[in-house]
């Protein structure tokens, strides 16, 4: 995976929409579009193999909507700018941790103090479960 050639795609392919803002903010909540909802097509993604792109598209497959775009909205501050840069900054972050491949991983084998405590503490609980049993007649 190149970084800074899927970061670059993603500034420069990014489609960027302004809503209205909930939260704080006095009047200027009312008056100023300071919510950020920025998109980027998948199609102009450049820096990604095609299993990692395969990777982005299973783990961020809720945030891709009909048109094959990765959505993500910001309305953290008071400023349309700082969310704007926010919202790129969360989409190039989102899209590089989706990428990522996970190493395999290697299986291990259970300790011979592990087993025992799994047997000590197995017998304990059937001893705790033993005392709550009626007491037999003979």
């Amino acid at each position: 995976m190149n970084k800074e050639l899927l970061a670059a795609s993603i500034l420069d392919n990014a489609v960027i929409d302004f809503a209205r803002s909930s939260g704080p903010g006095g009047q200027n909540v009312n008056k100023v579009n300071t919510k950020v909802i920025a998109r980027v097509p998948l199609c102009t993604l450049a820096g990604l193999d095609d299993k990692e792109m395969e990777l982005v598209r299973t783990r961020l497959a809720g945030r891709i909507n009909a048109k094959d775009e990765i959505v993500v909205s910001v309305q953290e501050e008071r400023s349309q700018v700082q969310n704007r840069e926010r919202a790129l900054n969360k989409l190039i972050a989102l899209i590089v941790a989706a990428a990522r491949r996970m190493p395999p991983r290697i299986p291990t084998k259970p300790t011979r103090a592990s087993k025992e405590r799994k047997l000590t503490t197995k017998r304990r609980r059937a001893a705790i479960k033993g005392y709550r049993q009626k007491p037999q007649l003979e």
